[in-house]
């Protein structure tokens, strides 16, 4: 193929030069004019239906049915079926007999146990090994005028429940030891002082403070779980009301 002649390309170029830019330009949409003969004069396209805002309709927000509260608590005859789940054959601990020394009721001045003790004259309790021992661990406060002020000394400058390490000396005595030590204190709960909770974990135990009610209630599901040699208590009565020094 021949390249074009010098002749033809300047005749061209002078064919150029003298045509405006608008008829240049103009000569653009006459190209692409059969795509738009495709559609036809009035039709929409679904794109342009879809941008248009002004066909869009709101969606109308549908009210959810609520059912009536009921009129009754009747709920027909009681049903005879076998097949009725008898929630006690749940219990796994039914059939396993609550240890001796579990806490039937939670006195202001005392407690009363499942094999009949009472404990009373303000006195705590500690459980033990299956045994119970009246707990007095104001009695260890020394400098305190009476047995109120020895009281209120168990709580230190921090309000921590603070003992002296004399009064854990039965948990130092017993073989094998507990793993776990509940702690009720009284009718409140107080944070336990890093030195005693340290002194008792030094003894292999681990200890959960709780106040005096809810201790007591986990004492009995543990112990009956456990065993009482696992499991041994500290509590104290729930009307002792103990305010920071």
């Amino acid at each position: 193929m021949k390249s074009p002649s010098p002749q033809l390309l300047r005749a061209l170029r002078i064919s150029l030069s003298t045509t405006p830019n608008l008829t240049r330009f103009s000569a653009i949409p006459s190209i692409a004019s059969p795509c738009r003969a495709i559609s036809a004069p009035g039709a929409v396209l679904p794109s342009a239906r879809r941008n248009n805002s002004s066909t869009v309709r709101p969606s109308r927000m549908v009210s959810r049915a609520h059912a009536h509260k009921p009129t009754s608590r009747d709920r027909g005859p009681e049903s005879q079926e076998d097949t009725q789940t008898d929630f006690n054959a749940l219990n796994v601990l039914g059939n396993i007999p609550a240890p001796t020394t579990a806490i039937d009721a939670c006195l202001d001045s005392g407690f009363h146990l499942n094999n009949g003790v009472k404990v009373s004259n303000g006195d705590g309790v500690l459980l033990v090994g299956g045994e119970a021992f009246a707990w007095r661990p104001w009695k260890a406060v020394e400098g305190a005028e009476n047995d109120n002020a020895a009281r209120d000394s168990m709580l230190n400058a921090k309000g921590q429940f603070e003992l002296d390490e004399s009064v854990w000396g039965l948990l130092d005595l017993v073989w094998p030891k507990p793993d776990m030590l509940i702690l009720g204190l009284g009718g409140s709960m107080f944070p336990l002082s890093p030195e005693t909770k340290r002194h008792i974990n030094s003894l292999g135990i681990r200890v959960d403070i709780l106040d005096t009610r809810n201790a007591a209630a986990q004492f009995n599901l543990l112990a009956t779980e456990r065993g009482v040699t696992e499991i041994a208590a500290a509590m104290i009565p729930i009307g002792w009301k103990a305010r920071p020094l």
